[in-house]
């Protein structure tokens, strides 16, 4: 099997039938890009105060006044004064700041609810269930929740890869996604959306696991680099610059989630066309099966195929063909183990910082829609980016560098003054791009370095590592109550050590895709 691109390398590297299979992948990444963020606009907090309550017989200048200024002489989003108390002052005629000392008003809560500014959004989740106050805790959870539907599917999905087929499991976990995504539109409250989008979770990473593995192993070498690293990441990155589209066309969150439900419609009934693995079935000792995939794709690119394709390869794939495999493989020898865990703590740190920098364009400043747009867009130069540095140089150290120049630039956008707005946004884009790039390497590189037999297993397992750090990003932004500077500290010293943890991984770049677990790299650190 280890010959398996030699064989099969009569169909030609971008005959109608690759193009076929690569832009259907691609484009069932695209709703990825929405989903996986669209809780920036979905759960954003828009400017609130306290209600007063239109009963209270209140003058201009006290209903004007009701609510207490804060630091930077900006009003209380939490307390307002009491409302017995000033509602007494109103009634006697005596104003506020001439005849009574605001300071000296008892203040409460915001006892009848808030008042939301509805200039940016009609509703989101935050406005609908009040999650603002002592409730705000419930907002970063609710991404928490999603991420950790992520990391169920994500170690729910490689398994069932591995074991019945890439295929299947795309089909299922779209329509997973697609089901929950359209109930989730119609969640009577925070608990019944937060089910809703946990299970949203488990499908989203299944399904990009699913399309990610299934390119690798169908695509030639040449169009596989390119499917890898440009491919599925700039279909992403498409589907994420239209998230805000949508949102600024739909303002309620209802309507928001109703919106990017809608490509499924024509997605899922599209997978019919995808062929399964011919590696995975070769794997699985299915040769037939794979020689029928094959002689289809000489077809379609009217290539006359030879009559035995896989005989040559039947002996060596007899003794792995028949052994199930499962997560454990992963660390029962010591070269696999080590690349495991080195790799495991690579992706943790590194989704830290690609999440936690995604969710936090709608605290900076300037438009929400436009950050959000721009966080997108320079995504697009580092998948590009990425294609180039793949076709030529080492993967370790694109992998490495890419990290220590996110790192970097993480931690001097704490050292900008405040007064220099742009120059800060630029300085995190250009964080956010060094990321990027390293994300779209890791993800190609995992899938070079793991042999046929636990691929799926292993991104799963890798992506699975992974969402413990964004089920914890959320909370990287939560820090910014305390100090702004504090999430950026904490996000690039990660990054920076992530960065010279890569070095000790093996190389892959010039090596063929490895199909058995003895055919892996040794790992040199």
């Amino acid at each position: 099997m280890s010959d398996y691109d030699r064989v099969t390398a009569f169909l030609g590297e971008w005959g109608p039938f690759q193009q076929h299979v690569f832009f259907l992948l691609c484009l069932n990444v695209l709703p990825n890009g929405f989903s996986s963020l669209a809780i920036v606009f979905v759960a954003d907090v828009p400017p609130h105060r306290c209600l007063i309550p239109a009963h209270f017989n209140l003058t201009a200048e006290w209903r004007n006044s009701s609510i207490p200024l804060e630091e930077e002489e900006n009003l209380s989003r939490c307390s307002r004064y009491k409302l017995d108390d000033i509602q007494k002052y109103s009634e006697r005629g005596l104003l506020p700041g001439v005849d009574v000392n605001l300071s000296n008003v008892a203040q409460e809560g915001c006892l009848d609810g808030w008042e939301y500014d509805q200039s940016v959004y009609i509703s989101t989740i935050v406005t609908e269930w009040n999650l603002v106050c002592d409730n705000r805790w419930k907002k970063p959870l609710t991404s928490s929740l999603y991420f950790f539907g992520v990391l169920i599917g994500s170690f729910i999905s490689g398994q069932l890869a591995d074991s019945y087929g890439r295929k299947i499991v795309l089909v299922l976990t779209m329509g997973v996604q697609a089901v929950f995504t359209l109930i989730q539109v119609f969640s009577p409250s925070w608990v019944v959306f937060c089910i809703m989008f946990f299970f949203v979770g488990v499908g989203q990473c299944s399904t990009y696991l699913a399309v990610f593995v299934l390119g690798t192993e169908t695509l030639g070498s040449h169009v596989r680099t390119v499917f890898t690293t440009a491919g599925v990441s700039l279909f992403f990155a498409m589907g994420y610059m239209l998230l805000p589209l949508f949102a600024f066309f739909l303002r309620g969150w209802r309507g928001l989630l109703l919106g990017l439900a809608s490509p499924y419609i024509i997605l899922v009934p599209l997978l019919w066309f995808i062929p399964e693995s011919p590696r995975w079935l070769l794997s699985q000792g299915r040769l037939q099966e794979a020689e029928a995939i094959i002689k289809k794709a000489a077809k379609r690119n009217n290539i006359e195929p030879p009559e035995v394709i896989f005989t040559p390869l039947q002996r060596e794939c007899q003794s792995e063909k028949r052994k199930a495999h499962n997560i454990c493989d992963l660390l029962r020898s010591s070269n696999i183990r080590w690349i495991s865990v080195t790799l495991w703590l690579v992706w943790n740190s590194l989704t830290i910082a690609y999440y936690a920098l995604s969710l936090n364009t709608s605290n900076l400043h300037g438009n929400a829609y436009f950050n959000c747009f721009l966080s997108g867009l320079v995504e697009i130069p580092a998948y590009t980016l990425t294609w180039l540095l793949f076709r030529r140089c080492s993967r370790r150290l694109c992998l490495s560098s890419s990290l220590f120049m996110g790192g970097f630039f993480l931690l001097i956008v704490q050292l900008i003054p405040a007064n220099l707005v742009s120059l800060a946004i630029a300085t995190e884009m250009l964080g956010k791009f060094g990321v990027t790039v390293a994300f779209a390497v890791v993800y190609a590189y995992t899938a070079e370095v793991y042999p046929t037999v636990v691929r799926n297993t292993a991104m799963g397992a890798c992506s699975m590592a992974s969402r413990i750090g964004s089920i914890i990003a959320p909370y990287f932004i939560y820090l910014r109550s305390y100090s702004v500077s504090l999430p950026y500290i904490l996000i690039g010293s990660l990054t920076v050590l992530a960065s010279l943890l890569s070095l000790l991984l093996p190389e892959s770049y010039g090596m063929p895709l490895p199909d058995t677990i003895t055919h892996m790299q040794p790992f040199p650190g």
